[in-house]
């Protein structure tokens, strides 16, 4: 009869499938020393045992049997592991669970947070996407082994913050699909294992990185992505497919609106978001199917900067720092991007250009500064493309159509990115394993976001081979297949929050893109869908519920939607009231409920770990340094930081060393992800900050403090490239700038004259403008789409035919070549 203590051997063991295995469905077992957890595949034919251990108060031991099971030698098993257990109370059945959230420790034992009730919320290419319906914590070594910490006042205070993370709200995965990644990824990298639960969109990485190391494999966990999952089932011209959403929130700086402002030291920025719009066409089952996705992302101005809670005035004011004086936090953030999508980089910046007292239009001016000074060290094809528009100014006025004018912003994004589409065989479909051997690996640092072949003759053997595996009756159809396309580079949207004025932004873009997936896949003849398309309306209805999560999840109220409710004529008195109370719902979670709801999350994302005999989380006050120690090296802070401090833009951890950032020498023309790799020092402190409640204000780093009328005084005017971005007076900065304010596009007849009194940024009239392209307001939200064209012609060929022939010369050549454009 055998023990509990080992699992028995078998003689007759049989190898791992090729596969992957995805354990779907799992039962927990106890006795007085162990847990026991069965898992099955979704098959039934495939069964695996886990083995906790329930004896050792304080550390965590777990031990999985290398066997694999059938349904009756499972049941024989337990059967044995029940009688050998007889005298101690044999093995009893706990509950069913779909799989481990993972495992925390506070001042007391280990607990396992498992998913005991699940839904299904969606389907990509026949992989189920779950969301979570109930979860449980359970205490892992019995109780008559736990210590008296376990019941201990602070150990329960910090069981409930953790449990005021609500996994049941905008927490979702898959077992077979890799959901923490773009479609595009998927089939381009077909990357599997634990290295996934290393990425940013992993928000239980700190809680699975004990079993992972352990069991070195992420059978028994799911990896949780945080953010929005929407699916809807939609027709055009008769024909069916499905529309995906997906908004994958970053763990890396994560937090709440006035807690988690700009950028941290290791680049990471506030509010990053990456946006996915997936379309499926429905097909019979067995027959190829058509896929397109694009990807945008969203984020906090990357600067340092923050807004301290106010429980008086409802706008804090802004907060600017200077100790980032060669923007290196902000160059390694970019870096990042070009990582992950590729070039072209292009940022849509939607914050104010007038102000009666300078906030938003501080961080305006020193943005520009950053994406100069980044820029001037880059090659000409690897520049970031920066476009300002005022959104706020342009929403008030009557005669200017705000979602059709971000459709052109759009249209003109989407001719430099590209989207992504291919036409997949039945083997993706169903659930099991997903890989992309069709295609390879961009070697550019595109993290997938590149074309996979760069040769005519590798893009030609790569549609015949996916036209060959389509398995049609009637071969000769093949020459009908379109190649795939690739979407290279991203948009990246901000306003100050990335809330309100963002979740419009990208809605036109969503829709605009949307026009040119539905023309990849072949479902319309043009890639242009109006705004008043019932498609738009059902677009909308999407992102605006997008808006709303996303904004409650940092800024602790639903999106401010006026745009949204005047397109669809809603009543104005009933839009006033929505705004008002939004508004007074978000003040209230600013000032009241953030702070709890900031120490929830670092304790769940494992920023602040509690050690006893030092202060508890909530003894800290905002200023208030502590030394969080660590218990475990498996278990150490992914940001590598060991200092605690509150309410600042860098964070809840700072790094231990607070020397300023190093003067580095960075190398014309050099790539962008070939500079500057980050200095291993921190960030000083005590280096002086911007605010705006001072009554003189030090704008940037070049110009000396001065109140901002005088702030322009004696500047070249050839470096005055546009009325609202701020350039500093050397000539040669001009050369790198690749600026585009985009008010162009407003060009309605209205000077807006009557602001420009209160601007605190310097002001140019029209007179000062040179070449500045005329464009005729337009009701149509891709009014100037684009198709996306073969690989036979060059990019300058390709941007320059995506241009309708009204644009002049010296936008087409920005659009193409990224020169500076004069406005």
């Amino acid at each position: 009869m055998n023990s509990e203590k080992e699992l028995p051997n078998r003689v007759d063991q049989e190898p791992e499938p090729a596969s992957p295995c995805f354990l779907q469905k799992f039962k927990l077992y106890e006795t007085r020393s162990n847990f026991y957890m069965i898992g099955r595949d979704k098959s039934r034919t495939l069964w695996k045992v886990l083995k906790i251990d329930r004896l050792d108060p304080s550390e965590l031991n777990i031990l999985e049997d290398s066997a694999t099971y059938t349904d009756i030698e499972c049941y024989d098993l337990l059967k044995r592991i029940h009688e050998g257990n007889k005298s101690m109370g044999g093995l009893k059945f706990i509950t069913i669970c779909y799989g481990i959230i993972g495992f925390v420790k506070f001042l007391g034992p280990y607990y396992m947070l498992i998913i005991t009730k699940r839904r299904k919320i969606g389907a990509i290419c026949g992989h189920t996407i779950y969301g979570i319906s109930k979860s449980e914590m359970i205490p892992v070594p019995n109780s008559s082994v736990r210590s008296k910490l376990a019941y201990s006042r602070n150990e329960n205070r910090y069981k409930k913050l953790l449990c005021t993370v609500d996994l049941t709200k905008d927490f979702f995965f898959s077992y077979s699909y890799n959901i923490m990644c773009s479609l595009q990824k998927n089939l381009c990298d077909s990357k599997t294992g634990p290295s996934l639960y290393e990425t940013m969109f992993v928000w239980n990485e700190y809680l699975t990185r004990g079993i992972r190391n352990c069991l070195k494999n992420t059978h028994w966990t799911v990896a949780l992505v945080y953010g929005f999952f929407k699916q809807v089932n939609l027709s055009v011209s008769g024909r069916d497919f499905k529309l995906t959403v997906i908004a994958r929130r970053s763990r890396h700086f994560a937090g709440t609106r006035y807690l988690k402002r700009g950028i941290n030291e290791k680049g990471s920025v506030a509010n990053d978001v990456e946006t996915e719009q997936v379309v499926i066409e429905d097909a019979p089952e067995g027959c190829p199917v058509q896929i397109s996705s694009v990807v945008q992302n969203r984020g906090s101005i990357p600067l340092f900067w923050s807004q301290e809670t106010s429980r008086i005035n409802i706008k804090p004011d802004i907060i600017l720092s200077r100790k980032d004086k060669n923007y290196e936090a902000t160059r390694l953030h970019f870096e990042n991007l070009v990582k992950r999508y590729g070039n072209p980089i292009i940022i849509l910046n939607l914050i104010k250009t007038c102000e009666k007292k300078p906030r938003e239009t501080i961080l305006r001016a020193e943005f520009a500064n950053a994406i100069r000074s980044i820029n001037r060290s880059l090659s000409k094809e690897s520049r970031l493309r920066f476009l300002h528009w005022d959104l706020h100014k342009h929403a008030r006025s009557k005669t200017t159509n705000v979602l059709a004018h971000l459709g052109k912003v759009a249209t003109y994004a989407l001719s430099l990115t590209g989207i992504f589409y291919c036409r997949v065989t039945s083997s993706l479909r169903p659930e099991g394993s997903y890989h992309g051997s069709w295609f390879e690996k961009s070697d550019d640092g595109g993290d997938g976001f590149s074309h996979c072949s760069s040769k005519d003759e590798d893009l030609d053997s790569l549609e015949t081979e996916i036209s060959n595996a389509s398995g049609g009756d009637d071969m000769n159809k093949n020459h009908n297949v379109k190649p795939p396309m690739f979407q290279k580079g991203v948009l990246r949207t901000n306003c100050i929050d990335c809330l309100d004025r963002t979740n419009v932004a990208q809605y036109a873009y969503g829709l605009v893109a949307l026009g040119q997936q539905m023309y990849a896949l072949g479902f319309i003849e043009s890639s242009d869908i109006d705004l008043d398309n019932p498609l738009a309306e059902d677009l909308m209805r999407v992102y605006e519920a997008m808006g709303d999560t996303l904004a409650l999840q940092y800024g602790g109220s639903a999106a401010h939607n006026k745009i949204f409710s005047e397109k669809r004529g809603q009543w104005k008195a009933a839009t006033q009231s929505q705004e008002l109370l939004r508004t007074i719902q978000r003040y209230f979670s600013n000032a009241y409920v953030d702070a709890e709801k900031q120490d929830a999350i670092n304790v769940f994302l494992g920023h602040f770990q509690p050690l006893q005999g030092k202060p508890a989380l909530w003894e800290l006050d905002s200023y208030q340094h502590y030394h969080v120690g660590r218990r475990n090296p498996n278990f150490s802070d992914d940001n590598g930081s060991s200092f605690m401090k509150r309410s600042l833009s860098d964070g809840n951890i700072i790094c231990e060393s607070e020397l300023p950032m190093e003067n580095t020498d960075v190398g014309h023309n050099q790539p962008l992800s070939d500079i500057s790799r980050g200095s291993s020092k921190g960030i000083s402190e005590s280096a002086p900050a911007i605010s705006t409640c001072e009554s003189a204000i030090s704008y940037c780093r070049i110009t000396p403090p001065m109140p901002s009328k005088q702030l322009f005084d004696g500047m070249q005017d050839q470096c005055l490239n546009s009325d609202h971005i701020y350039y500093d007076e050397h000539d040669d900065d001009c050369n790198f700038s690749n600026f585009l304010d985009a008010d162009w596009l407003s060009s309605s007849g209205n000077s807006c004259e009557e602001e420009m009194s209160a601007r605190s940024i310097a002001s140019l009239s029209s007179e000062n403008l040179v070449n500045a392209p005329k464009f005729e307001t337009s009701t149509s939200a891709s009014e100037s789409g684009s198709t996306k064209k073969g690989r036979g012609q060059s990019e300058s060929d390709l941007a320059c035919d995506n241009m309708p022939p009204e644009y002049s010369n010296s936008f087409m050549n920005w659009v193409a070549h990224g020169e500076l454009l004069f406005l």
